[in-house]
């Protein structure tokens, strides 16, 4: 299965940049997410509850950054089984690229291979809810970035802040992931 997109975010590269690689927020913004833990030097290991259809199961896995170009871009390869409801392995690349001094494109290109009783749900369902919790991610993870980028006293004037929002390859994978297993 492939997924890709590209979304604006309205802050600059190096602020995004940073958000891609804060474990906590990614946390935060990736439905069912339980924990992302580093393990070693771009190594995490990751846990999240995760839902196709009828299909509904604990996944734990590995997931790690690769080909980093930092601030532009990284390939995150992932690897989670969730026992006798399948698996789930591939890799996503991420790339940004500063539009302006206040907006950045971010980019995803993301390939999965599924197998078990997931991969009996069949594709469109699999792909729907991939691609519904891609944009649950994308929501949280903008709304996140949009809270951070406020000034003190705007964020101390009532600016509500967002549900927790993460994103970076992490997010990515998880909200593929999330997309592939789980709902919208």
């Amino acid at each position: 299965m492939e997924l890709k997109g590209e979304r604006m975010l309205a802050v600059d590269r190096a602020t995004a940049w940073a958000a891609l690689n804060d474990t906590e927020m990614l946390r935060g913004c990736i439905p069912g997410c339980e924990s992302i833990d580093v393990t070693g030097e771009n190594q995490f290991d990751i846990a999240m509850t995760a839902a196709v259809g009828p299909v509904k199961s604990r996944f734990k896995g590995k997931m790690a950054l690769a080909d980093i170009d930092a601030p532009n871009a990284y390939t995150m390869k992932f690897d989670a089984s969730g026992g006798p409801t399948g698996f789930a392995r591939g890799e996503a690349r991420v790339t940004l690229v500063e539009e302006s001094p206040q907006q950045t494109k971010l980019s995803y290109i993301a390939n999965a291979h599924v197998g078990g009783k997931l991969a009996q749900v069949g594709s469109r369902l699999i792909d729907a809810a991939a691609g519904a919790t891609a944009d649950k991610f994308f929501e949280a993870f903008g709304a996140q970035l949009a809270a951070r980028a406020l000034p003190p006293a705007e964020a101390a004037a009532g600016a509500a802040p967002a549900a927790p929002a993460r994103i970076g390859f992490f997010s990515l994978l998880l909200a593929f992931l999330k997309r592939l297993f789980g709902r919208g």
